[in-house]
Formats: C-alpha cells, structure tokens, sequence
C-alpha cells in the first residue's frame, strides 16, 4: 500500500532532508519555491586578510560535495522534487554564484523549466579578493522560471515600478550583503549562519512574484530569511532545514515578527483593477459635454460628446471615436491609452484624465 502525501501545514519549519521532506507534501501545492542550495564552493584550504586573520568563509560539510557529478546529481534531485511541488502557473527562484548557476540553469532547462529572467545581485560591500589574483566577486545570479513555457505566472509590475520611483524594475540589483543588526549571531556572537542572505533582496523576489496569501516553500530554509520575509509581506512559508541549529534559530526569529497590515501589502496590478468605461466620468459630472481635452503637448485637442466619445479638433476630415481610437489616428499610432494621453483642465493645471478615474477606483475600493 502506497504511501499518502500529507496535507501541506503552512507557516512552518521542518527538519530533515529537503528531498523526502518535498516529495512528502502535496503535489502542486505551493505558488513559489526560493532555493538557496549550497553552492559547492571547492575552496581549497583556509583564507587570510592581508593582516593575517583567517576570513570566515564557507567551510561547513553542507557545501562540500566529492565532484561536480555528484553536485549535478544531488541538484537534479532536489529541482526535481520542488518540481513536484510547485502549482502548474508557480514559479522557482533560484541563487548561486559562478560555482554553481551554470549548472544549475542547465539542469533546470533540462526539466522543463522556462526561463524567465536572470537578475544580478550586485553587492555594495562585498568581501574583498584577498589574494588578488582574481576580479573581486561582486555579485550572485538569481534565476526566475515558470514550471514550464505555458505557465501563468504572477508578475507584480506595478509594485516593482513603484518600488523602483516610478521606473521599469531592472534586471540588476544594487543591494548589500547582511550586515550589522540584521546579521544572525549565536551564542558566541559569530555568524549564526555564512550566507543569510539580506531581506531587501527576499522582498523584492517574493514581492514581485507571489500574491497575498500565496505560499513560498525554501528547501534550503537556513536561518529563515524567506519566512520572515514571507510573514510580513503576508504571505505563506514553508521552510525545510538539514540543521537543527538553523531550524530553531529561524523558528524564534520569525515568531518575534508582527506581519504588516494588510493595506500595505496588496499592490493591485493596474489590468487587475476594476474597469472605468471613459463615459462613466460623464455620468459623474466628472466632465462635462462639451469640454475640451488636450495632449501633455497641447498640440492635439478634442471636445467631449455626451455618449463618451470625443470629437478631434481643427481638423479638415471629422475624426470622432473613443479616447483611445482618437488618440492613436491623431498620432498616426497603431495604438494609445487615452487615459494617460488626454488631459483636461483643473483650476489651471493641465492633469490626465487617468486622475479621475483613479478617483472613482479609491470610491469603490
């Protein structure tokens, strides 16, 4: 008699091998894996500063692999079950340095992974090239992919945008590494762990691809930065950890956060929001027939009709449709929002008409 898979416990931190633990759980249960796998340094003995201090550097069994055949076999294994567990529109976050990525990438194709973006994180503080015979190592990969080339995945523009004062999100990431108050110590006041990495660059990664009350599972749960992260942003987390030192850190340090009130949570994607037809505005009194719409430029103009339509004007041909058909003939343009193109008159100061709706959307919401 085969063996059931258990019904997923969110919000929760278990200790055992990420393997067995995630071929364990549901299949197709979760929205989002974030993997932190061990990178397989091969550093080849230990490393001094100038002064001749030793550099805290990865040294722990957990990345020591015999060759780079077992690192691909042990990476096939884990991808495959975070495979398993991942919703058909689901997405994987993937992270590693030049040790590791290529190979990972590789694989990940392999299995039908569809590559959706690499992001650089560019490190504003990194550790020095002690032994200068190398460039300093600056920056990690990250690999964003859907479960497969059809998946819906989520993308949260807009939040991005924002985040990023009102321009596109780039691809590279200028962050620092964990430093200060936010670095994990134990009870000897070294570094409870040699890669946590900073929250900024969880919120960004959980923020721009999971929604509210989406889960995120982390096989490589470390000392908990994905559950933290997760737990203020008011989403789900599950954590799978080898260590039980790093479990009980990360346990006790998401228990002490309080997660952020939902209203600052929620982005709502601009095509998710509800939709204000342009005469809506007109039946407001928002606008009035008759009133006289212009571009940023002023160099086009159109008076508003009473059904919603607008009229260009100082034109020999008659040209009359909708906000966003007049905008794009007068710009011979195969295509143009009107929303943010026309403009209409307010005390003096010439505001897309996009404000007025947005008015409407703040009533209702």
């Amino acid at each position: 008699m085969s063996s059931q898979k258990s019904r997923i416990s969110t919000d929760s931190v278990r200790v055992g091998d990420c393997v067995k633990l995630m071929r364990s759980i549901e299949k197709e249960s979760v929205d989002m894996v974030f993997a932190d796998p061990p990178y397989n340094l091969q550093l080849g003995g230990d490393l001094h500063r100038p002064n001749n201090t030793k550099v805290d550097a990865v040294d722990n069994d957990w990345d020591q692999f015999e060759s780079l055949k077992t690192y691909d076999k042990f990476t096939k294994q884990w991808l495959s079950a975070a495979r398993e567990t991942l919703k058909p529109d689901g997405s994987i976050w993937v992270i590693g340095s030049y040790h590791n990525i290529f190979r990972l990438g590789y694989i990940m194709q392999d299995m039908g992974f569809w590559i959706l973006n690499d992001v650089i994180w560019r490190k504003s503080n990194p550790m020095p090239n002690f032994r200068g015979r190398r460039y300093t190592n600056a920056h990690e990969t990250l690999i964003w992919a859907g479960k497969s080339k059809e998946s819906k995945y989520h993308f949260n523009y807009d939040a991005m945008k924002s985040l990023n004062e009102d321009l596109q999100m780039r691809s590279d990431w200028y962050l620092p590494l964990c430093t200060g108050g936010e670095r994990l110590k134990d009870e000897n006041g070294d570094k409870a762990h040699p890669t946590q990495k900073p929250e900024a660059l969880l919120s960004r990664v959980i923020m721009s691809s999971t929604k509210k009350g989406d889960t995120v599972l982390d096989p490589f749960f470390g000392t908990g930065t994905t559950g933290a992260v997760a737990k203020k942003l008011g989403r789900h987390y599950i954590g799978f950890e080898r260590e039980k030192d790093y479990a009980k850190i990360a346990k006790d340090r998401i228990a002490a956060i309080d997660p952020l009130a939902d209203n600052l949570i929620e982005t709502t994607p601009k095509r998710e929001q509800p939709r204000i037809p342009f005469g809506t505005l007109i039946e407001r009194g928002m606008l009035k027939p008759g009133s006289l719409l212009t571009n940023a430029k002023k160099n086009y103009r159109a008076k508003v009709h009473a059904d919603g339509s607008v009229i260009a004007q100082n034109r020999i041909e008659p040209l009359r449709g909708s906000i966003h058909k007049v905008g794009a003939e007068l710009q011979g343009a195969p295509s143009c929002n009107g929303w943010t193109f026309w403009h209409y008159n307010d005390n003096g100061k010439n505001m897309p008409i996009d404000n007025l709706r947005q008015k409407i959307r703040a009533e209702s919401a």
